[in-house]
């Protein structure tokens, strides 16, 4: 009866997007969305003439690809490795992390589009090389927007541990280092993930965006700024579907590294 209900559960949550996705992808591609929306292909192109696109400049599409995904990885895994230090100071010395959560929450509330050209400034002097300034400028950006999401869940997972279990570790004379390896690193693991929810979305987002200020013109964002700029809205949305499937398949590769890593936790204690 159980497992029926899970089959049921599983089949309506896979079942009911895919059909709803056919369903607009249907009327997109025979002229009914157009209708309802009062646009006309030109503005909108046919799924078809998309795909076409995508096909004829794949190569072109893939440079800009790698370059948008290095940057979103890179600022990623920076954000999110200052972001669980700052969680450990916030941690060790409650008086003073507190405020230092404060400030990189309050960075996290700042728009891309603001920070962005404000980064380009600082990242001027870098380097003599357009390429390698733009890409600094872009991992700064999305470091910042990484940063809060795993401070904050971090900070949790490291402080709200399971009844009297700091008891148990100071009956057993544990010291801190022994406390954070065996109580407080593995409390925190799940956190980890609901904070990488957030930020590995928001980490292409952030790529995407920081590409539009930047001085060199390479990746997805920039070429649907570019695109649209000249009028060439076909290319444009081929460049927009790409942006879904990096962040799509993005999402899905955590959610599979996190099935696996909290299934191996779980066995293990």
């Amino acid at each position: 009866m159980l497992h029926s209900k899970k089959v049921r559960s599983g089949v309506t949550n896979i079942g009911c997007p895919l059909l709803f996705g056919a369903a607009l992808v249907a009327s997109w591609q025979t002229g009914l969305l157009h209708k309802i929306l009062k646009t006309d292909e030109y503005i909108l192109p046919y799924p078809m003439r998309i795909i076409d696109i995508m096909k004829e400049n794949s190569d072109k599409i893939m440079l800009n690809v790698n370059a948008s995904v290095k940057v979103a990885l890179i600022g990623l895994l920076l954000g999110s490795v200052l972001g669980y230090l700052i969680a450990i100071i916030a941690t060790v010395f409650p008086k003073y992390g507190s405020g230092g959560l404060t400030i990189v929450s309050a960075f996290n509330a700042i728009p891309i589009v603001a920070l962005a050209p404000v980064f380009i400034n600082w990242t001027k002097d870098v380097s003599d090389i357009a390429e390698e300034r733009s890409m600094a400028a872009k991992i700064l950006v999305v470091t910042v927007t990484s940063m809060a999401a795993m401070s904050v869940n971090a900070y949790r997972g490291l402080t709200e541990l399971p009844p009297f279990s700091e008891d148990l570790m100071k009956t057993y004379a544990a010291g801190r280092l022994t406390e954070f390896f065996k109580l407080r690193f593995p409390n925190s693991v799940p956190y980890i993930f609901t904070a990488l929810r957030v930020s590995v979305p928001g980490s292409v987002i952030g790529a995407l965006v920081s590409e539009y200020f930047a001085e060199y013109i390479i990746g997805v964002g920039r070429q649907i700024r570019e695109n649209i700029l000249i009028a060439q809205y076909a290319t444009a949305w081929a460049y927009i579907v790409t942006a879904c499937i990096i962040g799509i398949v993005m999402y899905a590769i955590l959610m599979l590294a996190e099935s696996i890593i909290l299934k191996a936790c779980l066995h293990r204690t």
